[in-house]
């Protein structure tokens, strides 16, 4: 397995290296039937995170079923649907392979939750000044402190 998760994170920090983005999406890990794989799987995602974070890119994690409630509108939709939406919101000519489809739903899932993140922050920042926001965020951090 060590071969493997050092051809994960070479791989990853080529693509950073390459391509210099700004921060990653990846799916968080889901409890399998199989401890074993989820255990692999756990390990794969540590060395992909890990290849980012060197270069301080901010990593968000979605799980399942946030990706598909994102794309299709049903957090529990099949493969078969997000690969279908995934071609039909890219405008792809073909149908992409499963784990591209994959890949490609988190992008967007994470676009689109970019996105409205933003737009709220600054609608919430328009509406208020920010000495009444920084109130509110300090009130709620003490309610929820033990």
């Amino acid at each position: 397995m060590p071969p493997r998760l050092k051809i994960i994170f070479d791989d990853v920090r080529m693509v950073v290296q390459q391509w210099s983005p700004d921060e990653m999406a990846i799916e968080n890990v889901f409890l399998a039937r199989n401890p074993d794989s989820a255990l692999k799987l756990g390990q794969a995602r540590g060395a992909a995170i890990c290849a980012v974070t060197m270069d301080n890119i901010p990593v968000a994690e979605y799980t399942a079923n946030q990706v598909k409630q994102a794309i299709v509108g049903k957090g529990h939709a099949a493969k078969a649907q997000v690969q279908h939406m995934v071609k039909i919101l890219l405008n792809l000519n073909e149908m992409p392979q499963s784990d591209a489809a994959d890949a490609l739903a988190i992008a967007l899932c994470h676009a689109n939750t970019r996105k409205t993140m933003t737009e709220l922050t600054s609608k919430a920042s328009e509406r208020y000044p920010a000495d009444v926001l920084g109130a509110i965020r300090g009130r709620r951090k003490k309610r929820f402190t033990l």
